[in-house]
């Protein structure tokens, strides 16, 4: 097929496109407005990839256009979707195409509401190391994988499953179209309360992916009551991971410093002694329960899994390092959400304990903009000790509750945290200048962050080397 990605540079749709064409499809995109990674990388994917939608875009003979999600694509009124449909050419979605195209594959389904990209992009990198070749769709860029998004050759395809929406017009979980024979579930935190308005609309959509693995799948879960009380939706083999002592996989003995070590118990008194350079005790988890997936399907054996975790070197934007000649640490992690902001500044508390923390704090999502998430800011950035504020973007204001700035600010100022808004990477910049030494930046935010992830690092080495 010929197929033309709209919204190419969205981490899923990427992904897809890679391993469409890896597949033998041949593939063209576009976007707009695109900011790094996924700039840089859509770039370099050497397929074409247009700046803006136009109908000559498209390829005479399409025969598949791919629409993403995000608002500022158009929806409807697109004018490659408005072009595609009058040459009756079909419109889809990725999570249809993949969940299409990967029929008779056994898939396993990475979800939860954070810790997805992490552990798919730890699995698939595992996998890899010790020799197989799997099919992957990571929703961001991880260093050690060669593209987000792989057909392989083996049998398996590990997929990030996202319990968004598909679009306006289906209002099905993404992950629900990819017909898992096995899943591993991080976590179960209320999120994207524009479309999941209170808990039991959140967790309905976990419940029916439970529900299509077969009785011959496996289920990999995260040991906790809101996990416990969903669980019952599978006729799978269900196993439990945790931080600590459990029905299943578990580790303890945790050592944390740039290197950090811990020990994975399983059952039958199973030790293995495991390393990674990640950061924060929330990543020990994400091994804990890739690890305890791997080892139950014994796609790998102990050697290939310590191997595997010890040369992972993460995920774009989930604390990386930056600025390493800097005596500061500059760290960028994602805040897309209250859990992932709160792990990334725990993270930073733990690794770097005597150090004045200070956040540059962008908040992108729907969920950070929306009225009836205000009260994240009530605790979010507890152990913060400076704070910048960078304002919200307006798109797609007008399909939820949108917060002003002025009520972010107060919230904010209620909980006890002084903010300084700054509108301009030069504002931002500046209010970073007179650092006294001790401090760790830590930059969180799923948007662009007035570039500031592109600008800083050298800034910081200039300054503080």
């Amino acid at each position: 097929m010929r197929i033309h990605f709209t919204g190419i540079a969205g981490a899923g749709m990427a992904a897809v496109a890679v391993m469409m064409r890896q597949a033998g499809h041949v593939v063209s995109g576009s976007d707009v407005d695109v900011f790094p990674p996924m700039s840089t990388y859509v770039a370099g994917l050497g397929f074409p990839v247009f700046d803006g939608f136009a109908a000559e875009q498209l390829p005479a003979d399409l025969d598949l256009l791919v629409l993403g999600a995000s608002a500022k694509l158009g929806g409807e009124d697109n004018a490659e979707v408005a072009a595609a449909r009058a040459r009756g050419v079909r419109v889809t979605s990725f999570p249809e195409l993949v969940g299409e195209q990967t029929v008779g594959r056994p898939t396993t389904v990475v979800a939860g509401s954070f810790g997805k990209s992490t552990c798919s992009g730890l699995m698939a990198h595992v996998l890899r190391s010790a020799g197989r070749d799997p099919g992957w769709l990571v929703g961001a860029i991880a260093p050690d994988l060669p593209d987000t998004g792989h057909w392989g050759t083996s049998p398996e395809v590990v997929l990030e499953g996202d319990e968004y929406i598909v679009g306006p017009a289906d209002r099905r979980s993404k992950f629900v179209l990819y017909h898992p024979r096995d899943v591993l579930l991080t976590s179960l935190t209320h999120d994207h309360v524009n479309v999941f308005p209170n808990f039991a609309d959140y967790e309905a959509p976990f419940r029916a992916l439970l529900r299509l693995v077969p009785a011959d799948g496996l289920c990999v879960l995260r040991d906790r009551p809101q996990i416990r009380r969903v669980a019952d939706e599978t006729v799978a083999r269900t196993i439990w991971y945790d931080t600590v002592p459990c029905d299943g996989w578990w580790s303890d003995d945790a050592q944390f410093g740039e290197t950090s070590a811990f020990t994975l118990h399983g059952p039958g008194d199973r030790r293995v002694r495991l390393a990674t350079r990640l950061l924060g005790a929330h990543n020990i988890e994400n091994i804990v329960g890739v690890a305890a997936y791997l080892l139950e399907r014994g796609l790998v054996d102990e050697a290939g899994l310590a191997r595997g975790v010890a040369s992972f070197s993460g995920i774009r934007r989930r604390l990386d390092r930056l600025a390493p000649a800097s005596t500061i640490p500059l760290i960028e992690g994602f805040g897309s959400s209250y859990e992932k902001a709160r792990s990334a500044i725990d993270a930073m508390r733990l690794h770097y304990p005597q150090r004045r923390l200070v956040v540059v704090f962008e908040p992108h999502t729907f969920s950070w903009r929306s009225r009836d998430a205000l009260a994240w800011y009530d605790t979010v950035f507890e152990g913060v000790d400076a704070l910048l504020l960078v304002p919200p973007p307006g798109h797609g204001a007008a399909s939820h509750n949108q917060a002003s700035l002025d009520e972010i600010e107060a919230r904010i100022a209620a909980s006890g945290v002084k903010a300084l808004t700054v509108a301009t990477a030069a504002e931002a910049a500046q209010a970073l200048s007179d650092l006294s030494g001790d401090e760790a930046l830590l930059m969180l935010s799923s948007g662009p962050l007035l570039g500031l992830p592109e600008t800083l690092p050298a800034l910081f080495e200039a300054r503080y080397g």
